[in-house]
């Protein structure tokens, strides 16, 4: 039965310091959707005996077939402290009641969008790890995400029923696995975050009781705050005495410091010591092995073996009420029902989420100046850092989620600061807006405000700030993302960072010419309904999809077909996109003529230096704006000559690419006249190369000379921009250009038996493996390979059937690496991917000729 209605939802919004937004992070398949079913089920919108195998947060029908998530969902919980637990809570508190609004998102490296869409509105995350495979690739991307978004983590410790089940661990080596993935883990903390930032030490420790410990199949997990609890009020009894709730706390937080760490304790004596030797020589186990997992091992031992005199005793000492039909199981069932009631997994949870995640209050004063574009001190900047209820509205849509309504959408997200009603009059601002000018905004009410509550919404009338919500009628304002306000000086709120590109593409059409309309209207709902997915209209009339991998492009086309345009689709074959680079300076100086004759460019191209186009591609080198800074950088760590580094007029394409435009001219009359001009030639050529119209990359163009007609109206941007054009083209051919392919980073988990198995399909296509090493303490094996985009199509399938299906692929794009061989030799690989993609972008065959681009003297 729901403890809670929404009216008690309404009230507790605008209690702000009792509200927590978080998100469920974690690699694929370590647990999240079902340890998120034990929170859902503690909030009664679920029986705690389905709990676990419901999957509530898995809406969508494909999700639960394939049992994995592809959307992140959003639910509301309600949850109340006791007096003595609100004595752990720092910060301020308002009342025993706190609302939690929780996402949960996707683990699969493809959906990667959803996961930062969805820490975007959240202020803490609740990071999973199977403590069998440990840290992977993922549970790394995503804990760096939630960290440069400035977000809390505390960790949980999932699937310990297979550790004493399957694999049988030993308690000392379980506690030492423990331990090593509290380390991985903080050292991914320490690695991204911000020394003496303004979030203090978010580090995860047991001692704190920021890392919980359980399984979320069986519905049962615990921190060290629950056996401390138990343990202070053991060791308490004997004195008897009645304790204020701060004394409580204090007792009990001491006695978690002794359950972790290099503490052991004295069976015989009852008591703790630092050395694990006893006078008598004797050796003490550690506190953690005696007093948490022991006790655990003896109710697994106990009912697994069928022992039911044991079982008996045990459940009499521990005090676990049963109910009469848990009473008739044995085995697994029965160990299932004794965990659950012992150490419930939803009150273990709960109580870490609402005394350890900031609340908004606490949190949108440190990640203000991370979500605001404009002035720090504005009146928006202040409502967001005070979360202001008064304030002016500010909100943030991180995505849009599609209705059971075709083609409609609820636009979701967060209000940051003012609240948001029905029929409230607001300004909608795209991606695109710029204060003081009209593109991409758009001024209309708001028409409905829902609650999203997983595969359910409630109508509610206003939301405050420091709440999640979903809005309806926004959908046609706004594509993916966007800031809603009512704030006339308001800038935009800053637009998210993906940690993967869309690198595969498909071309789709309708099978049928006469359902073109509905195709290109499916397209426009599917670009909506997908934080990451690109479509485009090719030259060629040809409509392109882009996804960030196979599976991802497979869950869209099905997504397409069925629910957006509904009409059959023909598919190419998944294509990748290639980046045209140079290896070597030009070999001759470039010159190209203007049509009317009068004016002439003169040019060189040359590679990057190693690693630069990365840290353009990251951000470091556009972001220092002061000339002299970016100089120095560059100079320090690139080795450039100060002075050129002081002329880079401009980076390509979109005005932030890894392409450079530099000026090294000497004394040339007017040249900042046509400054502009050159610059938008440089911007169009850099967007489509000579050798098949895909982007250039990692080219450094340098302007050597220029000769100008004296009078202004013969040096125009008609003259100029093809001009800048060509010789560009001229630079790249003179430079022994190349073609770059995208390359996957793959970690692969398997047993022993599997590793042959792997190598050879990874040689069959083009791979390298870098690193292979077993996983502590268990019999797996972990290898980490290079491999080309190009051919990971069906490499799971493939990998799968060669191993017997015991190999667990995940795939991450990683960076570009340049394809062998000369694209201008027909027999060479480069040349192949060439003359195809021309030919599917309906462009001439063959690469144009030199004599097209580059002038005689």
């Amino acid at each position: 039965m729901v403890n809670f209605t929404v009216d008690q939802i309404r009230a507790i919004m605008d209690k702000k310091a009792n509200i927590r937004n978080m998100s469920v992070i974690a690699h694929v398949d370590h647990g999240k959707s079902t340890l998120t079913d034990s929170l859902v089920s503690k909030a009664g919108i679920i029986a705690s005996a389905r709990a676990g195998e419901t999957r509530f947060t898995d809406t969508r029908k494909d999700e639960q077939e394939r049992c994995i998530t592809i959307k992140s969902t959003a639910i509301s919980l309600y949850y109340e402290l006791t007096e003595n637990d609100l004595a752990f809570i720092k910060k301020s508190k308002d009342g025993v009641g706190f609302l939690i609004n929780l996402i949960d998102s996707p683990g699969h490296v493809d959906f990667s969008s959803e996961v930062t869409a969805a820490l975007r509105v959240t202020d803490g995350a609740l990071v999973v790890v199977d403590c069998v495979s440990g840290v992977c690739v993922q549970t790394e991307t995503v804990l760096r995400q939630a960290i440069c978004e400035r977000i809390k983590p505390v960790l949980m410790m999932n699937k310990m029923d297979r550790a004493l089940l399957e694999l049988q661990i030993e308690p000392e080596d379980l506690y030492q696995s423990f331990q090593r993935i509290c380390e991985n883990v903080n050292v991914i903390v320490c690695t991204y975050g911000e020394e003496d930032g303004p979030m203090g030490n978010i580090q995860v420790d047991p001692v704190v009781g920021t890392v919980g410990f359980g399984s979320g199949l069986h519905g049962w997990a615990f921190t060290l705050k629950q056996f401390a609890e138990m343990y202070a009020a053991k060791f308490a009894a004997k004195g008897n005495t009645q304790m204020s709730p701060e004394e409580h706390c204090k007792k009990v937080e001491d006695m978690m410091k002794k359950l972790w760490g290099d503490r052991y304790y004295d069976v015989d004596a009852g008591k703790f010591s630092k050395s694990s030797v006893g006078a008598d020589g004797k050796r003490h186990p550690r506190t953690f092995v005696a007093l948490v997992l022991d006790p655990i091992y003896k109710v697994f031992n106990a009912i697994m073996n069928f022992n039911k005199e044991e079982t008996a005793k045990l459940i009499e000492k521990l005090e676990i009420k049963l109910d009469s039909e848990d009473k008739e199981k044995e085995g697994k069932p029965l160990l299932k029902a004794v965990m659950r009631r012992w150490l419930p997994a939803g009150v273990a949870l709960l109580q870490m989420i609402t005394i350890h995640l900031p609340s908004p209050v606490t949190a949108q004063q440190y990640r203000c100046e991370l979500l605001y574009e404009g002035p720090n001190d504005d009146e928006a900047a202040m409502g967001i850092k005070n979360c202001d209820p008064k304030a002016p509205l500010m909100m943030y849509i991180s995505k849009m989620v599609p209705t059971s309504d075709k083609g409609r959408f609820y636009a979701f997200g967060r209000v940051f600061s003012g609240s948001v009603s029905t029929g409230l009059k607001v300004r909608i601002m795209g991606p695109n807006f710029t204060p003081g000018k009209k593109d991409d905004l758009c001024l209309a009410p708001i028409q409905r405000t829902i609650l999203m509550m997983g595969r359910y919404t409630e109508p509610i009338e206003d939301v405050p700030c420091g709440n999640i919500v979903g809005l309806v009628g926004v959908d046609k304002f706004l594509v993916k993302t966007g800031t809603i306000t009512t704030y006339e000086q308001a800038h935009n709120m800053k637009v998210m960072k993906f940690s993967v590109s869309p690198v595969v593409r498909v071309a789709v059409e309708a099978k049928n010419p006469a359902d073109l309309p509905k195709l290109v209207e499916g397209l426009k709902r599917l670009s909506k309904s997908d934080p990451m997915v690109q479509c485009i209209i090719e030259e060629s009339g040809e409509h392109i999809i882009a996804g960030a991998g196979e599976l991802h492009l497979e869950i869209c086309l099905k997504d397409l077909e069925e629910d957006h345009a509904c009409i059959p689709i023909k598919k190419s074959d998944p294509v990748v996109s290639y980046r045209e680079t140079v290896s070597a300076p030009s070999s001759v100086m470039c010159l190209s003529k203007s049509p009317n004759k009068h004016n002439r460019l003169f040019m060189r191209a040359r590679p990057f230096e190693d690693g630069l186009a990365e840290d353009i591609e990251k951000g470091d080198v556009a972001a220092r704006q002061e000339l002299k800074l970016r100089a120095r950088f560059l100079a320090e760590k690139h080795g450039w000559d100060v002075t050129e580094a002081r002329k880079i007029w401009c980076f390509g394409p979109d005005g932030t690419g890894p392409n450079m435009l530099v000026d090294v001219t000497k004394g040339v009359q007017y040249l900042n006249e046509i400054k502009d001009s050159v610059v938008a030639g440089f911007q169009w050529a850099v967007k489509e190369g000579v050798l098949c119209e895909e982007n250039m990359r990692a080219i450094r163009f340098d302007i050597h000379d220029v000769t100008l007609h004296t009078d202004a109206i013969h040096r125009g941007g008609g003259q100029i921009i093809p001009t800048a054009r060509r010789v560009l083209y001229a630079c790249e051919l003179t430079a022994e250009p190349r073609l770059m392919e995208p390359v996957y980073l793959v970690e692969i988990q398997c047993p022993e038996g599997a590793i042959g198995g792997i190598y050879g399909v990874l040689t069959k296509r083009r791979g390298h493996v870098f690193d292979e090493y077993r996983v502590q303490g268990t019999p797996m094996y972990v290898v980490k390979a290079y491999l080309p985009v190009m051919e990971s199509f069906g490499f799971t399938a493939d990998l799968r059937s060669n191993t017997g299906g015991q190999a667990f692929p995940q795939c991450v794009f990683d960076h570009w690496q340049i394809l062998s061989g000369c694209p201008m030799d027909p027999t060479t690989k480069p040349a192949v991917v060439v003359a195809d993609t021309r030919k599917r972008k309906g462009l001439k065959e063959g690469i144009p000729a030199l004599d097209n681009y580059l002038d005689k003297l």
